[in-house]
């Protein structure tokens, strides 16, 4: 029995899990964002779900498909779709998968929605929070959301790497993803996307990076703006809690603490980042979390029945 889990949930769901198949990894390699993806396989990704006691899981590729080029991008996204369908059609029951779109040509990306929801059947879409230095909120994007939306599409937003490079040294993944999940949160809010989108399900990574700790913050700007609070339908910290948050490389105290201080719990989903997570074991603490039980077997099952309810 795992740590935290509650006898009436007997199914830990991760929502946060790559893959990254051999065809698409050795593109990658071509590229800087290639040194940093580790090498993937399928015995290897069913071991890691054994160890951290997974027993479904969302797949989904996280380091993009475009890099300059739109016509690679088009046929690396086409690439990974077909590789993910492929995993869900031989156990339906185990795995979901999320579709990757080339952004950030918006028709391209209609065009492979179609493909990987109306022919391959995949559940979701990965959207990275930004594409060639353009935010998700972005008036190009318009149309993909407005499909999204027509379809009630479940929408996972993962950091990409940002459009610049600090020069402090440190690894990109301790600030500065965490602060692109931040950046595409408060883009989608003020742009007036999830006004457009009340359908659209997005899941945020990592507890939405600094979101709960700066929506107090972000919300502010309208008292500074009132033309940008003309342009909302409710006030600001209405839509933080509109958004999923995963708890991938998020298990801690005061990320929970903040996080339940802003989110009903209802909105928290499980994932692990794997293969990105810390070699170590992935255990609730409910004690040290403040969670019941019944909490934490919510977070890891039944939360997600309004992302993936076939999974579920």
């Amino acid at each position: 029995m795992v740590a935290g889990r509650d006898a009436s949930c007997p199914v830990r769901l991760d929502l946060h899990l790559h893959f990254s198949p051999p065809d698409y990894h050795e593109r990658l390699r071509r590229y800087p964002v290639g040194a940093a993806v580790p090498s993937w396989s399928f015995d290897a990704m069913e071991a890691a779900m054994a160890k951290y006691r997974v027993d479904k899981a969302i797949i989904s590729a996280a380091s993009g498909v475009f890099f300059g080029d739109q016509a690679e991008a088009n046929e690396l996204a086409r690439m990974i779709n077909e590789a993910a369908a492929a995993i869900v059609r031989d156990d339906p029951g185990r795995f979901g998968a999320l579709a990757t779109l080339p952004l950030p040509d918006p028709d391209a990306a209609i065009a492979e929605l179609d493909y990987a929801f109306d022919t391959l059947g995949l559940d979701g879409v990965i959207l990275l929070s930004s594409s060639n230095g353009a935010y998700l909120g972005n008036e190009a994007f318009r149309p993909l959301f407005d499909e999204l939306e027509r379809r009630h599409a479940y929408v996972f937003v993962h950091p990409a790497v940002p459009p610049w490079l600090p020069a402090y040294g440190h690894p990109l993944w301790v600030l500065e993803l965490p602060f692109e999940s931040t950046r595409a949160a408060l883009d989608l809010v003020f742009s007036g996307t999830l006004d457009r989108c009340p359908n659209v399900k997005f899941q945020l990574s990592h507890l939405g990076g600094a979101v709960p700790f700066l929506a107090h913050r972000m919300a502010s700007m309208v008292g500074r703006d009132p033309a940008l609070a003309a342009r909302l339908e409710a006030e600001p910290l209405a839509y933080f809690p509109r958004f999923f948050y995963d708890t991938a490389l998020a298990l801690n105290p005061p990320a929970f603490a903040g996080t339940l201080a802003l989110i009903p719990p209802e909105q928290i989903v499980f994932g692990t980042d794997w293969p990105y997570l810390p070699e170590d074991e992935l255990e609730f603490d409910p004690d040290a979390l403040h969670l019941s039980g019944d909490t934490i077997a919510a977070i890891e099952s039944r939360n997600a029945a309004v992302l993936v309810p076939r999974l579920t």
